[in-house]
């Protein structure tokens, strides 16, 4: 039998977030950082998912600011804005001052807008609070708000023996900036050229570096967004690019990776709409009046819509209670189409996000899905009305049912592909509303499809 010591530490390694409670609950500051101390930053996330926001947003404010925000760094942004608007303003202040400005800046922008100017008041350097609300008004994706502002900049009649110079009596400096290219500037500020660290290396220190540097810099503008970004990491092979204000002052640098970032950003963000998750991101740790009012935001007029769908069996009522085993065969004809559409959608989706068709382009999804529709609902039409017409030894119950599939899954398909188009187009979110609308048209007229034409070949399934 393992003694109480292998027991306590096998339980501290599977369940971490029992001594961090324990700690926090006792009071006791040196044990909560010791136990943060000895958790990896997955595990961290793991045991503060465990406990209540009280106790987390406790912990935060027992340990120092600067602990604190190593350990919100690696919380999930929504988490971690949760427990800034827990904690006092005060308290939530001397931790942002204690992270990099992009981190302080996607957390802040996560906040609702009343908390973080209470924090950004608590800032006792007024310029940094301005310069944060600065920061916190360009979207997340756009440039301004992926960008670093970590970079090595120096002016054009700088000579080369300078910038090494100071290259390397800040080398740690510029080695957390992770410094790939230098750029050059002329008094104002604004982007002149860039520097490649082997053409200062091999050059007379005596030289400007204006004589070396590469003229008229690829560049990208503050308010770019997240497609355009996109497009120019796609089409060049920079790791980064310079971000310039609309004067041409450069104020930032956008990298390969932060835009890779975005992306599987945008791609949860997808994921979550389409699966009817509202209003952000959703943790379980968060309030759970929230999590229910988020859920039901989408929920609530999904009644609506089904009830709409319904409303077709109840106009042919008559010919349901006649040809019972119709019944058997309504849920699995519009699932079925459903099925087929989402699979539109989803391509849809992902050729927009890629900028490979545009929100105009009806005609090619029209030539494309339409095709592939009749091909694919041919095939599901001939299976279900095979089996349907085995089933009850009646071809024409097998006709009915399999024409029905046939022609819903081409409307599905269609539908599913141009929907998308249509809602870019008005700009709304794709993802959040192509789902309930194509599984209202789907249901709508697979209901109808079967019943109508049940109803004409009555006299034969009866």
């Amino acid at each position: 039998m393992p003694s109480g010591e292998e027991v306590l530490t096998h339980e501290e390694t599977e369940r971490p977030w029992i001594a961090l409670g324990d700690a926090f609950r006792d009071g006791d500051e040196a044990a909560v950082t010791e136990s943060l101390k000895n958790l990896s930053h997955e595990e961290q996330r793991h045991a503060m998912a465990h406990l209540t926001g009280g106790e987390q947003a406790g912990i935060v404010e027992l340990i120092t600011a600067s602990e604190a925000a190593q350990l919100l760094k690696h919380l999930p942004e929504a988490q971690a804005a949760d427990i800034l608007e827990e904690i006092s303003p005060e308290n939530a202040a001397d931790i942002i001052e204690a992270m990099p400005e992009e981190v302080s800046a996607d957390l802040l922008r996560e906040m609702h807008q009343s908390e973080s100017e209470a924090l950004l008041a608590e800032l006792d350097d007024a310029d940094e609070a301005d310069h944060l609300r600065e920061l916190t008004s360009y979207a997340w994706d756009t440039a301004g708000g992926l960008m670093t502002q970590s970079y090595a900049a120096f002016v054009d009649d700088a000579k080369v023996g300078d910038v090494l110079s100071e290259l390397s009596g800040e080398a740690e400096r510029y080695g957390d900036m992770d410094v790939q290219y230098v750029y050059v500037t002329n008094a104002s500020g604004q982007l002149r050229g860039v520097l490649r660290l082997r053409d200062l290396v091999l050059t007379p220190r005596s030289r400007p570096v204006q004589d070396i540097m590469q003229g008229e810099p690829v560049s990208v503008s503050v308010n770019d967004d997240f497609e355009t970004l996109t497009q120019v990491f796609d089409d060049r092979s920079y790791i980064g690019l310079p971000v310039i204000d609309e004067q041409g002052i450069i104020i930032g640098v956008v990298t390969r990776q932060a835009v890779r970032e975005a992306n599987a950003e945008h791609q949860t963000e997808d994921y979550l709409h389409s699966a009817g998750i509202l209003g952000g991101e959703e943790l379980r740790s968060m309030p759970m009046l929230a999590r229910c009012g988020r859920r039901l935001a989408w929920l609530g007029p999904n009644i609506v819509l089904n009830l709409i769908a319904a409303s077709v069996i109840a106009m042919y009522e008559d010919t349901l209670q006649a040809v019972i085993a119709l019944a058997v065969f309504l849920p699995i004809v519009s699932d079925m189409s459903g099925c087929s559409g989402n699979q539109a959608v989803a391509v849809s989706i992902r050729e927009l996000t890629l900028g490979l068709i545009r929100p105009t382009e009806y005609m090619r999804i029209v030539w494309k899905e339409g095709i592939l529709g009749m091909f694919n609902g041919f095939v599901l039409g001939c299976l279900l009305g095979l089996i349907a017409g085995i089933w009850k030894d009646n071809v024409y119950l097998g006709l009915v049912v399999g024409g029905a599939l046939f022609l819903n899954t081409m409307l599905s398909v269609l539908l599913g592909g141009c929907v998308p188009l249509f809602l870019k187009r008005l700009k709304v979110d794709p993802a959040l509303a192509s789902g309930p609308i194509l599984t209202t048209c789907t249901d709508m007229c697979g209901f109808f499809l079967v019943l109508n034409l049940a109803s004409l070949a009555l006299s034969k399934l009866v």
